[in-house]
């Protein structure tokens, strides 16, 4: 700590609760967040690796899959490996420009997941609503610009919110009830005015959270009128097949953000928000790749020639 006057002390690292409260699950957490951070990153790579040497796969619905599996790596790289120091280490600290950096990329891949679902979702809708158009609509160039789009936007929005807390005091205490630093325990430390920092949250939860939602909605409304309106059972269950997995991915996603962001500080809950912070920032970047890998034809076949022992 750095003197700031008399009676006030700037805080220059802080210290990450992480799970100290339930010492007897230290253990047992490490073992879990290992191996699922082993499983994110090795589905994840696969995944990327599969869709850039497969040619069966390039297409736009497998371009967007790519860049969802690399916002999974950054997403959870940025939270578990120093999970795992505070969950083998006496004390957890974390310095203030690490804290920052860490508060970026998670608000960079975690909007931007968000983002992508919703461009992923209306290309389900124009491959499912207006086939004959997919090809002109959803062309390369149009693919390159949406995805630049979802990480120049969403890297703003990660640079706004890390620029505002960077401007706040913070003059004890210095303990975060949290495994990572995240905008609601942060905010709750301050000791300078947090009004425009949490007036520009419920912006980016408005839009990333609310607008996203009702669009990722909207066309999952357009592909199930135009599913029931097909006469064959065939084409039925092969229209619903190409977006199940998407639409798995979103409820699991939505569902444990919406718990740990949709609430006002008020009303915050160090115990609600590490649950359902382990869902989206662990479990669904690990659970993306087996959703997509188990329940696709066209990844199974490209993973069954590089690996042949799979195909069996």
């Amino acid at each position: 700590m750095t003197m700031l006057s008399p009676n006030q002390t700037v805080v220059t690292e802080f210290v990450l609760e992480g799970f100290s409260e339930h010492p007897e699950l230290r253990l047992f957490l490490t073992g879990c967040f290992l191996a699922l951070y082993t499983v994110a990153l090795m589905g994840n790579i696969l995944i990327i690796a599969l869709v850039t040497s497969s040619t069966g796969l390039h297409s736009p619905m497998y371009f967007f899959l790519c860049n969802l599996a690399t916002m999974d790596i950054v997403c959870t790289s940025s939270v578990i490996p120093k999970a795992l120091i505070g969950l083998v280490s006496e004390e957890n600290t974390i310095s203030f420009k690490g804290c920052m950096a860490q508060l970026f990329f998670l608000a960079w891949s975690a909007s931007s997941e968000l983002l992508l679902l919703t461009v992923m979702a209306y290309d389900r809708y124009v491959a499912i609503c207006c086939p004959l158009h997919y090809s002109s609509r959803m062309s390369p160039q149009l693919c390159g610009v949406l995805a630049m789009s979802v990480w120049s936007v969403c890297a703003l929005n990660a640079s706004i919110n890390t620029g505002l807390m960077t401007r706040l005091s913070f003059c004890g205490p210095k303990l975060i009830t949290h495994f990572f630093c995240e905008i609601p325990p942060l905010l709750l430390l301050s000791c300078s005015p947090t009004y425009v920092n949490s007036v520009m949250t419920l912006v980016a939860d408005a839009f990333y959270g609310g607008i996203n939602f009702m669009l990722t909605l909207l066309s999952y409304g357009y592909i199930i009128a135009s599913i029931l309106r097909m006469r064959s059972a065939e084409g039925k269950r092969k229209a619903f097949s190409t977006c199940s997995s998407h639409l798995i991915v979103v409820s699991v996603y939505y569902s444990s953000v919406f718990c740990a962001y949709i609430s006002p500080a008020s009303s915050y809950s160090p115990e609600r928000s590490k649950v359902s912070s382990v869902l989206y920032s662990v479990i669904s970047p690990t659970l993306n790749p087996l959703i997509y890998t188990l329940r696709n034809k066209d990844v199974k076949l490209a993973l069954g020639r590089c690996l042949p022992s799979f195909s069996h």
